[in-house]
């Protein structure tokens, strides 16, 4: 599937009119893909794909539509704007660890290409040139990372 990327970026691209924005779809769409729990294979992988990166798109236009009609005051009762229960964050805190841990076993090339994307926003261009490694390395960086991280997540959390 790793093969389909720049053709979804380029799809995306055009169709969101811009790119880092499609990236980030793009990594959700991956990682949907990756956290799948069904047992079959994929028939089609580049139309499956394709329809869960559109589906994520949809769903991020519907919540941007929702989020802009409502009124401020509904913010303010959303649970997401709370700090969370302690016993919560003592498992946000647990799950961070683990995830450090998985991102320690990485080579450095391949941690450091997807904090600088995840962490700090870069684009994969910027990230080529500040690591200075070519850009297809850098979006294989990206997905390896992801799929190792959900990987040894599901590993340790079971």
């Amino acid at each position: 599937m790793e093969h389909y990327y720049r053709e979804l970026v380029s799809f995306l691209s055009a169709r969101l009119g811009n790119r880092q924005a499609a990236e980030d779809v793009i990594h959700d769409a991956y990682l949907r893909v990756l956290e799948r729990n069904e047992p079959e294979q994929i028939e089609n992988p580049r139309a499956f794909l394709y329809r869960t990166a559109m589906n994520l798109v949809i769903d991020r236009h519907r919540r941007h539509l929702v989020r802009k009609a409502e009124p401020l005051e509904v913010l303010d009762l959303d649970e997401r704007w709370h700090s969370p229960a302690p016993s919560q964050s003592m498992q946000l805190n647990q799950r961070l660890a683990l995830m450090q841990r998985a991102l320690d076993e990485l080579s450095a090339p391949c941690r450091d290409s997807f904090l600088l994307r995840k962490l700090d926003g870069m684009s994969h261009q910027q990230i080529a040139e500040h690591l200075g490694i070519s850009r297809s390395l850098v979006e294989k960086h990206i997905v390896n990372a992801m799929k190792h991280c959900r990987v040894r997540m599901r590993q340790w959390e079971s």
